[in-house]
């Protein structure tokens, strides 16, 4: 825990430096920008100040104040991003720091009110009074000041956000749709900056942020949930599009409403659900589709090579740990000595069982499906065999309840002998009491299997001893992969003994 910690601390340096010099290096060429301008010595006088007869000074009434709101949103974001706003995700001194953003609000208010009084001289003749001129300057400094605080809030929201995501080790749907929703955010949030930069009234700001919010809230809801239950209901994509319009025409009611009491101007309600129908009808539904369509495609060629992949990396693990060369020379092992006490029925079934297995391992292992009633024989014969081995220990107690009589079911092979296997490498013991349960039935294609054995530890010189149980494990990836939602597999060990209870649905796919 403390090294993944000290390895967020080193990445958040690492951001927060490169944070540091990109906004420098902004500010730095803005500023230089501005005196290479005032380098010249023509300066066009703005349309504004000709049409009102204003008289225009290059330093008073455009250097000087864009050089003062420049450094206002310089050092202000220095001072928000990087000392209040990470001090109150911590909690840590929440009075002082809400204090100074306020400070930092009534201050930036305060200057960017007086900035304005010069860089927009010309508004002040269009009132009636001065007066009334000072009072709207100030109330859209003030405004501008709050939406200034806001939007470095969001972006170090956003920033924190995407570094939790990247370092959560979720998978899955969940993970990728916050992913997606950083990634809207990101998208607006760069519009709004944009708007920043131009100096945009207030009534862009609202459209732009409804308009995109509803956006990406139609996107995602249909690539998750809409597009996803239409097709299950079986229906085509005219329904997606029919529901779709409809919830567009639902948003348009709030998003008007939310836009007019916002601005204090009706005629906004029209003016934003002008952008907001045509972008969800051109763009979201569109886009929704399309990233809907492309994500199932590669999710299914990446479930069918998890599949072949699944398919080759079992069976080569079942090459390695179901038949090893140490149960090998001891099932040869077992013929032999069986061969010199009865010269003919149990040496047969033996090798029988052994031929068996082996025309199973080169075989029919390598299809997907087999039939059940197969697998059984094989797991019969991996019994049988153990069995013999085992015969002439009176302590060692194997009993099966193998179902014989099986419907037309399919499996895919080598999924109940690694759980047999397992019980026989740490269950059976030549020297203490052992026992092994193994009972096997199937209800409505439904296949119930339990293996139940005591554990005894290998001694040291045993070459099992230093086996990993890749059978298992393997096990485990070969359900998930050709048994989704339609497994349950319940594994219970105590000091003694082991027990495993499987339950697979082997209806097929209609």
């Amino acid at each position: 825990m403390n090294m993944f910690s000290l390895q967020d601390k080193m990445n958040l340096k690492y951001l927060n430096k490169i944070e540091f010099w990109v906004v420098s290096i902004i500010y730095g060429f803005s500023v230089l920008i501005l005196i290479s301008n005032g380098s010249e010595t023509y300066h066009e006088i703005p349309y504004e100040f000709e049409k009102e007869h204003v008289e225009f000074s290059y330093l008073s009434n455009y250097f000087l104040p864009e050089l003062f709101r420049y450094s206002l949103l310089y050092f202000s974001f220095l001072l928000l991003n990087f000392c209040c706003l990470p001090a109150l995700y911590k909690k840590r001194n929440t009075g002082l720091n809400l204090f100074i953003i306020a400070v930092v609000y009534f201050f930036s208010g305060l200057v960017l009110s007086i900035v304005q009084t010069y860089s927009k001289a010309y508004q002040l003749v269009q009132y009636d009074n001065i007066e009334e001129a000072y009072n709207q300057i100030f109330f859209n400094s003030f405004a501008y000041s709050a939406w200034l605080i806001l939007l470095m809030a969001i972006y170090f929201g956003l920033k924190k956000l995407s570094l939790a995501l990247t370092e959560d080790q979720e998978e899955g749907s969940n993970k990728q749709m916050k992913m997606e929703i950083v990634f809207g955010a990101a998208f607006w949030f760069t519009g709004v900056l944009i708007f920043v930069a131009t100096g945009a009234p207030l009534d862009v700001f609202l459209c732009w942020s409804l308009v995109v919010t509803a956006c990406i809230f139609l996107t995602i809801y249909s690539v998750y949930y809409l597009i996803p239950a239409v097709l299950n209901q079986q229906k085509n994509f005219r329904t997606y599009y029919g529901k779709a319009t409809m919830i567009t025409l639902i948003l348009a009611v709030p998003i008007g409403i939310i836009a007019a009491l916002a601005s204090g101007r009706g005629e906004l309600f029209f003016i934003v659900n002008l952008f907001h129908i045509p972008a969800q009808l051109l763009i979201s539904t569109q886009l929704a589709m399309y990233v809907y369509k492309t994500r199932h495609h590669t999710e299914e060629q990446i479930t069918s090579l998890k599949k072949e992949l699944g398919k080759s990396d079992a069976n080569l693990g079942f090459l390695k740990s179901q038949i090893n060369p140490h149960f090998l020379f001891n099932a040869l092992n077992t013929l032999y000595g069986t061969a010199l006490q009865e010269k003919a029925d149990r040496t047969g079934e033996g090798i029988q069982k052994l031929g068996d297995m082996m025309r199973f391992m080169l075989q029919e292992n390598m299809q997907d499906k087999i039939s059940l009633s197969r697998d059984i024989d094989y797991l019969n014969n991996y019994i049988g065999l153990q069995k013999l081995r085992t015969s002439t220990t009176v302590d060692i107690l194997i009993n099966t309840e193998i179902e014989e009589q099986f419907t037309e079911l399919e499996i895919a092979p080598m999924l109940l002998i690694p759980f047999v296997e397992n019980a026989f490498k740490h269950g059976i013991s030549l020297q203490s009491p052992s026992h092994i349960k193994v009972t096997l039935q199937t209800k409505n294609d439904i296949l119930y299997f339990d293996v139940h054995n005591s554990i005894h530890l290998k001694a040291d010189n045993d070459p099992e001893k230093l086996k990993s149980g890749i059978g298992l494990e393997n096990v485990r990836q070969r359900l998930k992969l050709f048994y989704p939602n339609k497994h349950e597999l319940i594994i219970r060990e105590s000091a003694k003994e082991f027990f495993v209870h499987l339950t697979l649905n082997l209806q097929k796919n209609k």
